[in-house]
């Protein structure tokens, strides 16, 4: 029995040929969406990352609590923004109402920003005075500010559009007397 015959119908002869250059992981990837997020979403990811990785050569506290809480947080941080970097970059965000992903960012942002802050001033006063420590913190509150930051621009644009707007004044003469519509 020859296998030609069995290939033949489904397999193709050249699979590569028929691939675009876009045709991999990358073809689900756009950053189109994140219009100008993108300057507050990757500094938030890169910062809360480095912020994490610094607390992670820390090889020793006397004051373990505020280290502890510090890397749960600059963790969360880091996979939050990365979740949402993965929404809004990939076509899970045409499957989700773009309400409810703004919503979402808008929340996560806000209560980040917070607990990371908190979380960066507990590490400031319980920390050994390493520079790895040092530097943790220094990220911290540098991550949680630009989360902080978006938050309020997020903020403004969500009480602008909330705002009617207001017709614009024509200039009206205080002598005229006849009604309009004569």
């Amino acid at each position: 029995m020859e296998n030609g015959g069995v290939y033949r119908a489904t397999t193709e002869a050249h699979p590569a040929s028929a691939r675009g250059p876009r045709s991999s992981l990358a073809a689900y990837f756009t950053l189109g969406r994140l219009k100008g997020r993108r300057r507050y979403k990757f500094p938030q990811l890169v910062l809360s990352l480095l912020a994490f990785i610094c607390e992670e050569i820390v090889s020793q506290c006397t004051l373990c609590g505020g280290l502890y809480f510090f890397e749960f947080v600059s963790c969360s941080a880091f996979l939050l923004s990365l979740l949402m970097l993965i929404v809004y970059c990939t076509p899970v965000y045409e499957k989700v109402e773009h309400v409810k992903v703004k919503s979402s960012d808008f929340y996560i942002t806000l209560g980040t920003g917070i607990v990371f802050l908190l979380a960066s001033i507990i590490f400031t006063f319980s920390h050994d005075n390493t520079s790895a420590e040092i530097s943790a913190f220094v990220f911290g509150f540098l991550a949680s500010l630009t989360f902080l930051f978006e938050f309020i621009i997020m903020l403004r644009k969500k009480l602008q559009e909330r705002r009617p707007r207001k017709p614009e004044a024509t200039p009206r003469s205080e002598h005229v007397t006849e009604p309009l519509n004569a």
